[in-house]
């Protein structure tokens, strides 16, 4: 097993253990707050878990409300991007990394029954979590497939908004996702993601002292980064605002940026197979 493959396992486990705790109704073992996921034991013993909300808490209480508590408890993000994704009725929606659901089921809630909220996760056990969500909620305009971020199994042109919530910090392959969330977007298509950034001073060994990459902390992009790897990949108009300190120079962020061109009402389609 090369290092990246073994980063990207290390993540699945981790993933994949909270959605069993959740299953279980053990959720506190692992995702009692976005610290106990997502930040490393010495961020948490320097007092920044003080700092960090619930992964839940970053929702509303309505938005809580209309969700199983399964849903609510798998919450694991930095982030809410569905407050900054901008939804309307009728779009499809991409939710790269969709864990237990929550994301896409709220996106689903947003778009109507005339739009359609895809999840992407590589865990099977969150898959199992999300599709359960989705029964228990009867949202029926929502699909998770199976896949990564790198390879996203949607076809191209396909969806008008791509957002993710604390994912694209753990990818192996961020040029990789920013070339897929391009290709999958429709023209005129835009991302919103909450993430994790690091400022641009600190190198990538400075922010592995600060946490792991499991964490979080050690595979984020650096503002500049960020912003130059959207900008490769063929957006425009990005704009990357830190939200909260999660460490000493690490934040968590809103990321939005734009695919040119016209939006297109093309026809919504379904995964492609494999």
């Amino acid at each position: 097993m090369t290092q990246s493959e073994d980063v990207r396992e290390q993540v699945r486990q981790r993933y994949a253990a909270a959605a069993s705790a959740v299953i279980a109704g053990s959720a506190a073992s692992c995702c009692g707050t976005a610290a106990d996921c997502c930040m490393p034991d010495d961020v948490v013993a320097d007092g920044y878990a003080a700092e960090i909300a619930s992964g839940a808490d970053l929702y509303s209480a309505t938005e809580r409300d209309m969700l199983p508590v399964e849903a609510v408890a798998a919450s694991l993000g930095c982030g809410n991007p569905i407050a900054v994704a901008e939804l309307n009725a009728g779009q499809t929606v991409l939710d790269l990394g969709s864990g237990g659901g929550i994301d896409v089921l709220l996106s689903a809630r947003r778009v109507g029954t005339s739009g359609m909220a895809y999840g992407v996760d590589m865990t099977d056990e969150m898959l199992t979590l999300a599709r359960s969500n989705a029964a228990k909620a009867g949202v029926t305009n929502v699909e998770f497939v199976r896949g990564t971020i790198e390879d996203v199994p949607l076809p191209d042109e396909s969806v008008d908004v791509v957002i993710s919530n604390c994912v694209i910090n753990l990818s192996i392959d961020k040029p990789a996702v920013f070339a897929e969330i391009h290709r999958v977007l429709r023209p005129g298509g835009r991302l919103g993601v909450s993430d994790i950034v690091a400022e641009d001073h600190l190198d990538p060994a400075q922010r592995a002292e600060r946490g792991g990459y499991v964490a979080c902390i050690a595979g984020a992009l650096s503002i500049g980064e960020y912003r130059e790897g959207l900008a490769t990949a063929g957006f425009t108009d990005v704009s990357i605002t830190p939200t909260q300190q999660v460490a000493d120079g690490i934040h968590s962020a809103i990321i939005r940026a734009n695919k040119p061109g016209r939006t297109t009402q093309d026809e919504k389609v379904a995964p492609r197979s494999g």
